[in-house]
């Protein structure tokens, strides 16, 4: 799970949830003589309002931290959360219009409680953030604010140790060298092959290995062209680019594994 995904809306919806939890613990109803409990005393308003709320904020973070999305009877995660949210704050509001309903309120005069009052405000603010976060940008901004790339070193430079960046203990690596790999026997380190030796093909065009960053979550997918990403690219952390196809690099993450990272805009060379 990729925490760095998560957006402000996302971050709304976190608020709600624990702000809709605090308000089930509160009482539900009030008035002379009424000794009505608060909702965990009532299963039915429970689980459709405070519950149904919670587990519809929970399905959507989960839904934005995962690197594949996921589906339940043929719906996304996020979108069954939304639906969730959505029928959390529809019940809130008709038990605020009708406190008493089923409730024997003979002898007494019932009032709306806390508990529904704050849980109102807090279903109406889970349900508005979950469906406004795809559509407002200002929802869209990262949570979490990735760290800054180290400062692009000179060329020929060693780069810096920083966050997720290999440190200075391993080699440069060299074109047509995979990454992470160990010079040749009989070759110096970070050298050229010794006379008698293989030359090591050289890449297509002028293009040499770089590090590099991206500014936003982005996926990497198969070489192979499959639409499914294998990985998802985190801004703040380094990663190799091995080859150029087109607009498209070919990038290798720190476990490995390599594929096409197609959206290159706004990416910073280490």
């Amino acid at each position: 799970m990729n925490i760095r995904s998560l957006t402000r809306g996302d971050g709304v919806v976190i608020g709600a949830a624990v702000l809709l939890f605090v308000a089930s613990f509160l009482n539900t109803y009030g008035g002379d003589g009424s000794n009505i409990p608060n909702a965990w005393d009532n299963l039915g308003l429970l689980m459709s309002m405070y519950v149904g709320g919670i587990a519809g904020a929970v399905l959507i973070v989960v839904a934005r931290a995962l690197p594949q999305p996921r589906k339940v009877v043929g719906l996304d995660l996020g979108q069954l959360g939304v639906a969730l949210t959505v029928f959390a704050a529809w019940t809130s509001f008709w038990t605020i219009i009708d406190p008493a309903g089923s409730i024997d309120t003979e002898g007494f005069d019932v009032e709306v409680g806390s508990g529904l009052i704050l849980g109102l405000i807090a279903a109406l603010l889970l349900a508005g953030a979950a469906v406004a976060s795809p559509l407002l940008p200002a929802l869209q901004a990262a949570l979490v604010p990735a760290p800054r790339p180290a400062a692009p070193q000179p060329y020929g430079g060693q780069p810096q140790g920083g966050y997720g960046y290999p440190g200075a203990q391993q080699p440069t690596p060299q074109p047509g060298q995979p990454y992470g790999a160990q010079p040749q026997a009989g070759q110096p380190f970070g050298g050229q092959p010794g006379p008698g030796q293989p030359q090591a093909p050289a890449p297509a065009g002028d293009f040499s290995p770089f590090w590099f960053a991206v500014p936003v979550p982005r996926p990497l997918f198969a070489e192979d062209g499959s639409p499914t990403p294998i990985a998802e690219l985190a801004p703040g952390t380094w990663y190799l680019a091995v080859e150029q196809r087109g607009p498209s690099l070919i990038a290798q993450t720190q476990d490995g594994r390599r594929g096409v990272l197609q959206d290159t805009s706004g990416i910073q060379r280490g």
